[in-house]
């Protein structure tokens, strides 16, 4: 049997990450964490709890320090839809952390020191057993710095607002390209360029650009990869 190992998937906003990350660990066997998803929980816990201003999209960082410590998540398998999902203080927030009002402040919680560190914390402790597929935007460069195979993940603006589009509208959620086309391009400026742990391609990462590739043919190039680092 070959040891566990920990994968490391980053890449851009709405590039497909978590959907090849969950097929990556469902073959495996191993965990699925999205690290998104725990920045998105702490946002709504801000939005909830005003300290972000929703017409200016600014926070309130003091107040948001002081209550970090009482935003609790984890995460927990929902067995009738097959799939992971997340808790923000027990509660279970999977489908409305990923409305629009959410995915629109993201990246001014993302951004925060303070924030970063706490989540990075939760998820270097989730990765200590290995067998554990991560995505997000810093998993290779900040939280598994030593991971065993990193891929970044990247596609073109106009396919990942595509996606994201198709997905809201099949969950019956009102939106239009045209926000989320804005929305995909604005996360990609505010990641690259944000001061703490700002999106980029680690030294020793894969780069797979899926702007053209099925699901299938994704999963079997990284299963690829994994093959041929398992012979060597």
């Amino acid at each position: 049997m070959n040891p566990k190992i920990i994968i490391a998937i980053d890449g851009y906003s709405s590039s497909g990450k978590s959907t090849i990350a969950k097929a990556t660990a469902k073959h495996l066997g191993y965990k699925y964490i999205d690290s998104g998803s725990m920045y998105r929980a702490v946002t709504l816990y801000a939005l909830r709890n005003k300290i972000i201003d929703k017409e200016n999209l600014t926070v309130n960082e003091e107040k948001l320090k002081t209550r970090i410590d009482l935003i609790q998540i984890n995460f927990i398998i929902n067995n009738k839809l097959n799939r992971q999902e997340i808790c923000l203080n027990g509660e279970n927030v999977e489908d409305e952390i990923r409305e629009m009002e959410v995915s629109n402040a993201v990246s001014f919680i993302s951004k925060i020191k303070f924030v970063r560190e706490k989540m990075v914390r939760i998820q270097q402790e989730l990765g200590k057993e290995k067998g554990i597929v991560m995505d997000g935007r810093d998993i290779g460069t900040v939280v598994f710095p030593n991971a065993e195979l990193k891929i970044f993940m990247n596609a073109k603006a106009e396919v990942r607002a595509e996606r994201r589009f198709k997905e809201l509208s099949e969950k019956g959620i009102d939106v239009s390209y045209a926000d989320i086309l804005k929305n995909v391009k604005s996360r990609d400026h505010i990641d690259e360029t944000r001061e703490e742990s700002p999106l980029r391609k680690a030294a020793d990462a894969i780069e797979l650009d899926n702007s053209n590739m099925s699901e299938t043919e994704q999963l079997n190039w990284i299963l690829g990869l994994i093959e041929k680092m398992n012979k060597n």
